[in-house]
């Protein structure tokens, strides 16, 4: 896998996150750098710590599986993109809580497809501390830019954001699977 396309498995992965930042900046009366921070902080860690421990469970597995890796790849990315669409369409009510436990339970909901893309890359034999590194980072730019986006705008961007990160997550397992079946 390339950087770009880490960097584009970053951005759809991010979604959810960005779904819910702006969310958060719903329930804020003014912008604000410190909630922006702390919400960019709780997900980009999250979203970096989640493709290791995929990553790490899958290498345990990769030798058993690597004649039917890239239809494991293109399944779970498949599911998971197919996921963040269905759940586009649901309504549910900013929760105002900045605290431990809301944001806590914010970023482990909202990182659980990247520890299935953590396991892909085990499969795909990617650099997993600069993939981690690269998706974590992607994550922080893009929760705070969700906080700020809530914050301006409203929920006009929420579905739309997750539906285009399930749309780029499906892509990148397609392209993983023809690769894995014309033996590039």
């Amino acid at each position: 896998m390339s950087i770009f396309e880490i960097f584009l498995t970053g951005v759809g992965l991010s979604m959810d996150a960005f779904a819910v930042s702006i969310c958060k900046g719903l329930t804020l009366r003014q912008r604000s750098i410190k909630y922006a921070l702390i919400t960019g902080a709780w997900f980009g860690i999250f979203q970096g710590l989640m493709p290791m421990i995929g990553f790490f469970v899958g290498s345990r597995f990769a030798s058993y599986v690597e004649d039917v890796d890239h239809w494991i790849v293109f399944v779970l990315l498949a599911l998971i993109g197919g996921h963040m669409i269905l759940e586009a369409k649901k309504e549910e009510e900013p929760d105002p809580s900045f605290g431990f436990k809301a944001m806590f339970l914010l970023a482990v909901a909202t990182s659980i497809d990247a520890l299935a893309v953590g396991v892909s890359f085990a499969f795909l034999k990617v650099e997993i501390f600069m993939a981690a590194g690269i998706i974590a980072a992607t994550t922080f730019v893009i929760s705070i830019l969700g906080i700020e986006t809530g914050t301006a705008f409203g929920t006009r961007f929420k579905s739309k954001a997750e539906i285009a990160g399930g749309l780029i997550l499906i892509l990148i397992g397609t392209k993983t699977l023809i690769q894995g079946l014309m033996g590039a």
